[in-house]
């Protein structure tokens, strides 16, 4: 291994976020990202995904920092709870080091996390490692590409990107990459999100552009939903309402939290008399009013869903009110938005979401955008990351097409461990722990796939419970069985079926009473066996079944 660099991907292969790459050579570990992943539509009750860290944990010794590429919380919302187990600096631009300083805050982790804010163009040695921060565009500011300087050669990450010639920030420093293209780069792992798109990704002054077709001429009062972290969205949101003479409010705590960071780090520049407190809005006319709004994935008790359902303390939907979704769905939420989307409309209020209207544009590079990066960087061996099977297999058909020999491009997965050597690149067959872990509430990891089968179960055929007391002097029933159910059937409509199990469960009782059995697992499962049978075959139904044997 001492003259060995191993790649190991914890997150953010064949998926959907939770975003996090272990670089390690000898006894110097590094990690970029650490990312959480949503929740999957059969992980009932679960609030989020974060990567299994068992590894980092076990080489804590070596573990020499986390570098973030942004501060999207496919990027970043896994923190809180790895830098509890596994703690070492975080290395972030300010935007991002200002998001996770807010998340530390929130778990009350400030005072045993250290946090260490660049800039593009920064070094930052961390062990063997130098880390070089590298200026990229995506739809949040001060995103940036790292270049590791390892002793086996540079590797580059993209994190996510795109090429904007007209962003706020300025574009991607193609000129760096084109240098290190020239210098040399080893390996190459690329942003996958959008490979299956062809062209280019749209700049962001397409946005603001349709904004103001929307805001020019409208009488109504204007509701819109984005992601909180675009910032240069809401500051084109920020001016238009000045220059259409609307004040404007913002609703949700995430936007109101990346309003708080964003002005205080000078990313957004707010008008004069132009921001107002959510509760005033009832003192503007609607016609002179702009609302900002978290929401724009369909997430319950977000401020648009509350609006949208008649929860929200400060905001009716009315006939009064156009409402503009400047987002595009991510995978598993089409449901979710399209709920929204239908109770607006049932309000009277007029929806503008599709995307020829042009309200949302990527943040992720199309084809044309990442053929460039391949020619620029000219790595000797390419890693495609960030996507779903498919997406990697389409980036990695892209580079062939560069003229990259299919001999140099490995595809990875989740807990295998990529090797390279100055002359080599290849998966070695070893594999460390990796997987998910689920966070519910404030349990990290103890919802396993046994509690999520139960929890499939009953959210498919409810339950069934009986209750039986017995004497603790002679075993004879003092009480029961009685039937409760929940999820399964309406009590009051189905009185024969109830009284049929619990005639039922009472035979089982009385046959292992009979037989001087007094063991309460015999009990439940002769219970449990009698009434299961009963129940598939005349109900074809498959609750569970939970039997519950006392002694007073």
């Amino acid at each position: 291994m001492a003259n060995k660099l191993r790649i190991i991907p914890l997150g953010g292969l064949n998926e959907i976020g939770k975003n996090m790459t272990v670089l390690e050579y000898g006894d110097d570990m590094i990690v970029v990202d650490c990312g959480l992943g949503f929740p999957e539509d059969d992980m009932y009750g679960v609030d989020l995904v974060i990567p299994d860290v068992t590894y980092l944990v076990n080489s804590q010794k070596k573990l020499r920092g986390f570098f973030i590429t942004h501060g999207h919380e496919d990027h970043i919302g896994s923190i809180p709870y790895v830098l509890q187990a596994a703690n070492a600096p975080i290395h972030g631009t300010a935007l991002t080091n200002g998001l996770i300083r807010l998340k530390l805050e929130e778990h009350g982790l400030t005072d045993t996390v250290r946090l260490v804010t660049h800039q593009p163009g920064d070094l930052v040695q961390a062990g063997c490692f130098t880390v070089e921060f590298i200026h990229v565009n995506h739809s949040i500011a001060d995103a940036v590409a790292f270049c590791v300087h390892t002793p086996v050669g540079r590797v580059v990450i993209t994190g996510d990107f795109k090429i904007d010639p007209t962003a706020p920030d300025g574009m991607t420093d193609l000129a760096r990459l084109g240098e290190l293209g020239n210098e040399g780069v080893l390996a190459l792992l690329c942003d996958s999100t959008n490979v299956e798109r062809t062209g280019y990704t749209p700049s962001e002054n397409l946005v603001a552009e349709n904004f103001d077709r929307q805001f020019r001429g409208c009488d109504k009062r204007i509701i819109i939903t984005t992601f909180a972290s675009n910032m240069y969205r809401i500051q084109s949101i920020l001016d238009l309402a000045r220059r259409h003479g609307r004040k404007v409010a913002v609703t949700g705590r995430s936007m109101e939290n990346i309003l708080k960071v964003a002005g205080e780090l000078g990313y957004l520049t707010i008008p004069e008399n132009t921001l107002v407190d959510i509760t005033q809005i009832r003192t503007i006319a609607p016609n002179r009013l702009v609302i900002v709004a978290t929401g724009s994935q369909g997430e319950d008790m977000s401020a648009l869903y509350r609006m949208a359902f008649s929860s929200h303390k400060q905001v009716e939907i009315s006939a009064l009110d156009r409402v503009l979704i400047s987002a595009s769905a991510i995978p598993g939420n089409e449901k979710a938005i399209s709920r929204i989307i239908n109770e607006l409309y049932r309000k009277g209020a007029e929806v503008v979401y599709d995307k020829s209207e042009g309200l949302h544009v990527s943040g992720h590079a199309c084809q044309q955008e990442l053929k460039l990066i391949h020619a620029l960087v000219k790595p000797r061996f390419f890693i495609p990351v960030h996507g779903e099977q498919r997406m990697l297999q389409v980036h990695a058909k892209l580079a062939r097409q560069m003229g990259m020999s299919p001999a140099r491009i490995v595809i990875g997965d989740v807990g295998k461990v990529i090797e390279l050597t100055a002359k080599t690149c290849k998966l070695t067959g070893a594999v460390v722990p990796a997987g998910r872990v689920l966070v519910d509430g404030t349990g990290v990891g103890d919802v396993g796939s046994v509690v999520l089968r139960d929890r499939k179960h009953l959210a498919q055929d409810g339950m069934v419970v009986v209750v039986v007391n017995l004497s603790a002097q002679d075993g004879s029933v003092l009480s029961g069985p009685d039937i409760i159910t929940r999820g399964f059937v309406y009590a009051k409509d189905n009185e024969d079926l109830l009284e049929a199990l619990r005639y039922l469960a009472d035979d089982a009782l009385a046959e292992c009473l009979e037989r001087h059995i007094r063991d309460h697992a015999t009990i439940k499962s002769a219970i449990k066996s009698a009434l299961s049978v009963f129940l598939y075959k005349n109900a074809r139904r498959n609750p569970m079944i939970l039997p519950i044997v006392t002694e007073l």
